[in-house]
C-alpha cells in the first residue's frame, strides 16, 4: 500500500457506498479487512493500515478477510460490516452445527488441483459448488504442469467444467502472471481455493512477490502439508488483491444448493425433463436422467456425486437452521424469566 491509495484500489464499488448514511459518509471510515485476530482487526484504508477494536456486538468469527467495514478513525473501532457481495463459507469442522468463514467479497477464485495422484474429480466438483454457491467466479488451475502431461486430466474434467476456464500451468513459470492477467484487474480480488501441497502457496509467491512457505508433499500419495495457517488481504501483481486461505481436507457443505445446481447444470437442465418434479432417478417412470445414462449421454457415477452433495448440504443446512432455532428460542425463554424476575420484583 501507498499514501496515494484509494478506496477504488481496495475493490470499492458504487453497490457499498449505497450502503453508506449522509452522516456515516462525513464522519465514518471504509476500511477492508485484512486479518482477523481473537479481539482485533487489521484493516486496510486510505489512511494505511488499521489496527481495529470489535465492539462487544461483533466477534471475530462473524468477520471475514475480505469484508468491508466502517470505523471511528479516532477510537480505531469497528462500527459496523458492510453487506458482502460475495461469501466463501463451509460448515465448521467438528460435531457443532455453525458456520466458518473463508473469505468475503472474491471476485475470482482459482480452485487449483495438480497434475498428480491428489487429481481428484469429486474434489473439483465439491469446491465447484462451494465457488459458485458464493456467487463467485471459478477458474481451474492444473499445477505442477511441467511434471506431466496435463492433456488427460484436462480430458477429465471437460464433463465437469462446461462453463468453467481451465488452465494447466506452471508456478515457476515466467509468463505465469500473464496468463492470469486477465482475472487481475486493478481492485479486484482473487484467492486460491484446493488441497495442501498442490502449489497454493507458489502460485501467491508468484503473484504478490512475497515469499510464503511452502512444503513438501508425501511421496507415495502426492498429498501435500498445511503451510498457510491463517488467512490474509495482500496485495497482487496487476493491482489486484489476494486472499491467502490455508489448504482445506475437509470441506464440508452447506447452503450452497444454487452452487451445487450449478456445477451439476448438465444433470440440472436432464432432470427438468423428468415425468415427475419430485423424481429421485432410481426407478421412476418417465426419468430422462436415467434415460440420458442408458444412452451413455452421461456418467452414472456422476450422478451419484450430484445427489451425494445434495443429501449433505440439505441436512448440514437443516442443522444449522434447527440450531439457530433453537438458539432463537432459549433467547425467548430467557428473556420471558428476567421479565418475570423483575415484575414480581417490582410488585415486591
Amino acid at each position: 500500500m501507498t499514501s496515494s491509495t484509494t478506496l477504488a484500489d481496495l475493490g470499492w464499488t458504487n453497490q457499498l457506498l449505497g450502503q453508506l448514511s449522509i452522516t456515516e459518509l462525513e464522519t465514518r471510515l471504509p476500511a477492508r479487512v485484512a486479518e482477523v485476530h481473537r479481539d482485533r482487526l487489521v484493516a486496510f484504508s486510505t489512511k494505511g493500515p488499521l489496527a481495529l477494536t470489535l465492539p462487544p456486538s461483533l466477534s471475530s468469527g462473524a468477520v471475514a478477510v475480505g469484508d468491508w467495514l466502517i470505523c471511528d478513525e479516532g477510537r480505531r473501532v469497528v462500527d459496523r460490516l458492510l453487506d458482502r457481495t460475495t461469501c466463501l463459507a463451509r460448515r465448521a469442522a467438528g460435531e457443532t452445527a455453525r458456520e466458518q468463514l473463508i473469505a468475503a467479497n472474491v471476485d475470482t477464485a482459482f480452485l487449483t488441483t495438480s497434475c498428480n495422484a491428489d487429481f481428484n474429480v469429486a474434489r473439483i466438483e465439491r469446491y465447484l459448488a462451494l465457488i459458485l454457491g458464493g456467487g463467485i467466479e471459478p477458474v481451474i488451475l492444473l499445477t505442477k504442469a511441467d511434471l506431466d502431461d496435463p492433456a488427460p486430466y484436462l480430458d477429465r474434467l471437460r464433463p465437469v467444467t462446461r462453463d468453467v476456464p481451465a488452465l494447466a500451468v506452471d508456478a515457476f513459470s515466467p509468463d505465469l502472471i500473464e496468463r492470469l492477467a486477465p482475472w487481475c484487474g486493478r481492485g479486484r480480488t482473487l484467492c486460491f481455493l484446493g488441497s495442501s501441497g498442490v502449489g497454493k502457496s507458489t502460485l501467491a509467491t508468484a503473484l504478490t512477490g512475497r515469499t510464503l512457505t511452502t512444503a513438501a508433499i508425501r511421496e507415495d500419495d502426492a498429498k501435500g502439508r498445511h503451510t498457510t495457517t491463517a488467512r490474509s488481504l495482500m496485495p497482487a501483481a496487476g493491482g489486484c488483491w489476494l486472499i491467502d486461505t490455508p489448504g482445506m481436507r475437509e470441506l464440508r457443505l452447506q447452503g450452497v444448493a444454487e452452487g451445487i445446481d450449478a456445477t451439476f447444470a448438465d444433470l440440472s437442465e436432464i432432470a427438468r425433463e423428468c415425468r415427475f418434479s419430485d423424481c429421485r432417478h432410481e426407478s421412476e417412470p418417465g426419468c430422462a436422467i436415467r434415460a440420458a445414462i442408458d444412452a451413455g449421454e452421461i456418467d452414472r457415477a456422476r450422478l451419484h456425486r450430484w445427489q451425494k452433495l445434495q443429501r449433505e448440504d440439505n441436512w448440514n443446512s437443516a442443522s444449522v437452521a434447527e440450531l439457530r432455532a433453537r438458539s432463537r428460542s432459549f433467547g425467548r425463554m430467557t428473556r420471558d424469566v428476567m421479565k418475570h424476575k423483575r415484575n414480581r420484583w417490582e410488585e415486591s
